[in-house]
């Protein structure tokens, strides 16, 4: 016997792949681009998403820096809540930290005063800076790096010519591509892999 008729559903509307997600990302506000404008405290961040939850001393090694320095933007990163304590690995020796959140989140359009535009471009600049000393971190990592992964690794440059409205949608088209591989199941033999987007105009000169 046929069943009662059901009312047809609305089509969803796919979620805009730049939009914070609402479990993965921390938008960022003014207190906490403030303390991400030293690109020291951003290094730490990646350090702890990729590596997982780590010691001041473990970060003072890896960093080359004195404990002083590493408590200090330990103490930055938990006020404005992009770190917090991870207690059940902590001792009377050591505090362990981790991120809030694997990922971070910031759109500049919505700053809409001078000052918010100035925000973010301290935001900006301390990106590139810990992006560049990533760089060349992994620079020194090339001759121990497997043969195996040696031969997937990409470094690529493109110069493209766009409006700022072109820009956002080759934006929308990379992040969309990009997210369905984050939210793959992780396999055998997978490791942290770091993939690095730049979308600038070149120096005036």
């Amino acid at each position: 016997m046929a069943g009662e008729p059901t009312e047809p559903t609305e089509p969803t509307e796919p979620t805009d792949p730049l939009a914070p997600h609402p479990e993965r990302d921390i938008v960022l506000d003014t207190a906490a681009l403030r303390v991400l404008a030293h690109p020291m405290r951003l290094s730490f961040l990646h350090y702890l998403r990729d590596h997982g939850p780590a010691t001041g001393r473990r970060l003072a090694a890896h960093f080359e820096l004195d404990s002083g320095a590493v408590s200090y933007h330990l103490r930055k990163l938990a006020a404005g809540a992009l770190i917090e304590e991870d207690v059940e690995r902590g001792t009377r020796r050591d505090r362990w930290w981790r991120v809030t959140r694997p990922a971070l989140y910031h759109d500049p359009a919505t700053r809409e005063s001078d000052e918010g535009h100035e925000d973010s471009r301290a935001y900006l600049y301390s990106t590139l800076l810990a992006y560049g000393d990533a760089l060349r971190r992994y620079a020194a990592e090339v001759p121990r790096l497997s043969r195996d992964w040696l031969n997937v690794t990409m470094t690529s440059e493109r110069s493209l010519r766009l409006t700022p409205d072109q820009l956002t949608e080759l934006k929308r088209d990379l992040v969309s591509v990009i997210d369905r591989y984050r939210d793959l199941p992780e396999q055998p033999g997978a490791q942290p892999v770091s993939l690095h987007l730049h979308a600038l105009p070149p120096p005036e000169r």
